[in-house]
């Protein structure tokens, strides 16, 4: 059975841990026909052993087995800090959704069930993981930590932002960013959930403080999360409508197919942009389509963290 149906049968986000572990495990399940064949038991329970290091702890049975040098790792262990970001934002929670399943989710749940298998991820490497939640408010910080009462209390924040109903929230992404930068003082790995809507529209503002945000040697990926259907194709039946900004509460009424092609101009050049921009600052951007799987996002992961070891 598909991966998405069998997540379907769990009922909407009560029990997020869940989701976010079967996804894992359908992703890992995966990775033999990919370049990181061999993440398996193995990647939770040892790491490569480095030249210089003290050979007390090589497993000298797995070497036996892979004719590689691993050495064992402990539980409290921590070799990478995270730290996640969500927007809250109204525009977030687009398109409006009753009951949640894996094959329905919106720009929030996708975002939350991505960091929740993130955070699964993060767990099975002994990893210290940290969480900011934020709209026209800091709505949630927590710092680094690796406990499991840490991990539970982690994805109890990001089911009730999920089945919150947040009306007329506006943001400026780049106020919490820089508070957020300020809290994190060691070099970690920063995930940013966002779809880049800002109710202020001078974006140098936002990109100085994702400036910020690299400030220790910090690594910085962007996952840009959209519903590419709607958001960037405008695949609207050409029937009279009224779209609405959920943040400002202003409207238009129209016929999609008037502005369908101008629209779609626009937003390739602002996403261009914004690809363009986080090019020049050496952070990554990945693209978050909420109808696409999750392992481009988990992917990201694992490359990033190869790269920050």
């Amino acid at each position: 059975m598909d991966l998405r149906q069998e997540l379907n049968k769990t009922e909407g986000f009560n029990n997020l841990g869940l989701l976010a572990k079967q996804v894992v495990e359908g992703f890992i399940a995966g990775m033999h026909k990919s370049p990181f064949h061999g993440f398996s038991s193995e990647f939770a329970e040892h790491k490569i052993y480095n030249r210089g290091e003290s050979t007390r702890h090589i497993d000298w049975k797995l070497f036996a087995k892979t004719d590689k040098l691993y050495t064992k790792r402990y539980d409290d262990e921590t070799n990478l800090r995270c730290h996640i970001i969500i927007d809250n934002s109204s525009s977030m929670h687009y398109p409006v959704i009753k009951d949640f399943s894996i094959n329905h989710l919106n720009k929030i749940a996708f975002s939350a069930l991505a960091t929740a298998a993130l955070m699964q991820m993060l767990k099975r490497q002994r990893d210290a993981v940290g969480l900011s939640i934020y709209s026209d408010s800091y709505d949630f910080y927590a710092m680094e930590k690796g406990s499991e009462r840490h991990h539970q209390m982690l994805l109890k924040a990001l089911s009730e932002t999920v089945i919150s109903k947040p009306k007329n929230k506006k943001t400026e992404t780049y106020t919490y960013l820089h508070e957020i930068a300020e809290k994190i003082h060691k070099r970690s790995m920063i995930f940013l959930f966002t779809d880049m809507f800002q109710t202020n529209e001078d974006d140098s503002k936002l990109f100085e403080a994702l400036r910020h945000l690299k400030y220790n040697k910090h690594e910085v990926i962007l996952f840009h999360v959209i519903d590419k259907e709607k958001e960037y194709h405008f695949d609207f039946d050409n029937t009279p409508k009224r779209f609405v900004d959920v943040e400002t509460g202003a409207y238009i009424n129209l016929y999609a197919d008037t502005i369908k092609e101008n629209y779609s101009k626009q937003v390739d050049t602002y996403f261009t942009a914004l690809k363009l921009k986080c090019a020049q600052y050496k952070i990554k951007y990945v693209e978050a389509d909420i109808n696409n799987s999750f392992n481009d996002i988990l992917t990201t992961y694992m490359v990033e963290r190869q790269k920050f070891a």
